[in-house]
């Protein structure tokens, strides 16, 4: 059993750095953070996941069983007592921190709720990394949207101004800019925890139903047999799927626990190659192709809630420093989102090993390419 264990580990990535590791994760019922923390668990690692809520039902969370898969606590990031609890309760070695409010429209309507989570929460967070010796290496989540969005047509680097239009992007430059303080305060490259914030682009996959996304209203809509309402269809968007920032921040950590230093305290982006870059009509043309008698209407809103049209990350520092390069393409990228929802449409239970399959594709694909963290 335990060869069989280690060839699984090999199939998905990373070698054997995170076998047997305690790994927290803070948003694991989300989207990215139940496909993170599965494949966390698929690596070997001890899982422990902090999250308040199931973003919406049905959520990947619930489709691949998580809860009875790794360790599972219901927990506000705003809490700091139990949050300080279920530090002391695991003792985690690894910290990944993804839980937020992620909605930007969401972020119109509840302003302080977004603010008190986003920055508030992450903060909490830094906190117990600072006051549990138990934490060796962090990778703090944040969003493309922290940079100040100024509808240029290069991608934006990872020194570019921070800011943001709406509360929900405020609040993701508030929550960079809080982390940056306490890396220089606490986290040098000589003392403490390893630390680093990452920044992806527009993610997709299966497993997401979070309302106002692309993607997830089209599934909603097409498993009903309706229309797919689609308000703002010539936005364009760096379009990746999970496994891509995933496999970042994965890459990220692995070396931030072996205490490499140069990497340390740095922020870095993750997002697709430049012909990802494609209008919310381009991709449902592409999700269309793959789902027989789909359609969509375009109601687009005048809204005083404003969404950029243009956001695009440059990813040279994450090749240059980390070694990492996207894999899938955009048809790839379409063509495993819209897989795994018709599978799980056909058969609900299947769900957890169609995603440890994605998982092991992907990687064979990076491997292929010869992408570093995958051989």
């Amino acid at each position: 059993m335990a060869g069989a264990r280690s060839t699984l580990e090999d199939m998905v990535g990373f070698g054997s750095i995170y076998k047997g590791k305690k790994v927290l994760v803070t948003g694991h019922t989300g989207f990215k953070g139940s496909w993170l923390s599965l494949w966390l668990k698929e690596l070997g690692a001890v899982v422990c996941g902090y999250s308040l809520y199931s973003p919406s039902e049905p959520c990947n969370f619930q489709a691949i069983d998580l809860e009875k898969r790794i360790n599972h606590y219901k927990g506000d990031v705003r809490d700091i007592e139990y949050l300080d609890k279920v530090f002391t309760d695991f003792q985690p070695e690894i910290v990944f921190h993804l839980a937020a409010q992620p909605i930007v429209r969401t972020s119109y309507d509840e302003p302080k709720l977004t603010f008190d989570t986003n920055l508030g929460g992450t903060v909490n967070v830094m906190e117990m990394i600072r006051k549990h010796s138990s934490v060796k290496a962090a990778v703090i989540i944040t969003s493309d949207k922290c940079y100040e969005n100024v509808g240029q047509v290069q991608g934006y680097c990872e020194d570019d101004r921070l800011g943001g239009a709406d509360p929900y992007s405020a609040s993701k430059a508030c929550a960079e800019i809080a982390v940056s303080s306490y890396m220089r305060s606490y986290f040098n490259v000589d003392n403490g925890a390893k630390v680093s914030t990452v920044r992806a682009g527009n993610v997709v996959g299966g497993g997401d139903w979070a309302r106002d996304r692309i993607i997830p209203d089209c599934i909603r809509a097409w498993s009903s047999n309706n229309s797919a309402v689609i308000r703002n269809p010539q936005a364009t968007r760096p379009w990746q799927h999970v496994l891509e920032p995933l496999s970042g921040y994965l890459w990220l950590g692995s070396k931030l626990i072996a205490g490499e230093k140069k990497i340390a305290s740095q922020a870095f982006n993750f997002g697709p190659e430049k012909d990802v870059v494609k209008t919310v009509e381009q991709v449902v043309s592409g999700l269309i192709k793959y789902w027989p008698g789909a359609r969509w209407q375009d109601v687009c809103e005048k809204s005083h809630k404003h969404e950029a049209k243009l956001l695009q990350l440059a990813c040279n520092k994450a090749a240059i420093c980390l070694s990492w390069h996207p894999t899938l393409g955009f048809e790839a990228t379409i063509k495993m989102t819209i897989d795994w929802y018709k599978n799980y449409y056909q058969d609900k239970n299947d769900s957890y090993d169609f995603c440890c399959k994605q998982i092991k594709d992907y990687v064979d694909k990076a491997k292929h390419k010869d992408i570093l963290w995958a051989k």
